[in-house]
């Protein structure tokens, strides 16, 4: 199926509903969703003489050419999976540690924890010239830069982005609103872009796999986490495809073998 209709994506939705979620499940949930979401994007396309919105992409323009994968790219997938995963039980964590604390003392914590998240950001800026941005908001509109221009990035500049990003993540979660998808992105990419410095891995295919590994970390919804992935990146996104779906599928497993640490982040509107 896979290959019949060009993607994996398209052969795992198919299983998906065959094996279990059909009959009851598929009336009450998915055809009622399927349809409104049908309906809802008339919203941006129009309909006859009402005009919509207009459509608009999440796939990223102008990024270099993804490598064809290779077994030292699948073997990189397997051990970003891995990481991704230990990297998100920490962040949820270090919020669900924190976060009984903030609500018992909101008014004097909360202000506090937003000076250390901005602190975080300054700091970053101060250490590496890049944009306090990339630390403090959710990292939709930062993805792109990053996408386009690895080499923009040091090693050293990407492992504290990661650092001071997460520990803001975690901040967020515990006091602020906000949901956890674009950011576990971000970080997952600046993850994959800094492991592309090794040998046998490229800066698209690195961040493609980490956006992946960190999203079903956060989510745990694999098939979610490999749609996102591919779709930033456009038309690379069938080229990398089979690393990130590897990478997801290992993070996810992983994710499962750990404690939980709480309740599941559930997806929420984000603001770029």
């Amino acid at each position: 199926m896979s290959t019949l209709f060009g993607s994996p994506l398209a052969a795992a939705f198919l299983m998906m509903e065959a094996a279990g979620l059909g009959g009851a499940t598929a009336t009450m949930v998915l055809v009622p969703g399927l349809l409104g979401a049908g309906i809802g994007s008339l919203v941006f396309v129009g309909l006859g003489s009402w005009t919509g919105f207009g459509t608009f992409s999440l796939a990223v323009s102008g990024l270099p050419p993804a490598d064809d994968p290779t077994l030292g790219a699948l073997g990189w997938a397997v051990a970003a999976g891995v990481v991704a995963a230990l990297l998100c039980w920490l962040i949820r964590s270090a919020a669900l540690w924190v976060r009984p604390m903030v609500v018992r003392r909101a008014l004097v914590l909360i202000p506090v924890l937003g000076l250390g998240i901005a602190a975080l950001a300054i700091l970053y800026a101060g250490v590496t010239g890049h944009d306090v941005a990339e630390v403090l908001f959710s990292g939709q509109n930062a993805l792109g830069p990053l996408l386009r221009d690895p080499a923009a990035y040091g090693v050293g500049a990407l492992l504290l982005l990661i650092a001071c990003k997460g520990l803001a993540y975690a901040g967020a979660l515990a006091g602020f609103r906000g949901g956890p998808t674009f950011p576990a992105m971000f970080i997952g990419a600046a993850g994959g872009t800094a492991l592309a410095h090794l040998p046998g891995l490229d800066a698209l295919s690195g961040a493609a796999i980490g956006m992946g590994a960190m999203t079903v970390g956060m989510l745990r919804l694999p098939l979610t986490s490999v749609l996102l992935a591919t779709l930033f990146l456009g038309a690379d996104g069938l080229t990398v495809m089979p690393l990130v779906i590897l990478g997801v599928v290992v993070a996810y497993v992983v994710t499962l073998r750990l404690p939980d640490p709480g309740p599941r982040v559930a997806p929420a509107p984000e603001a770029a």
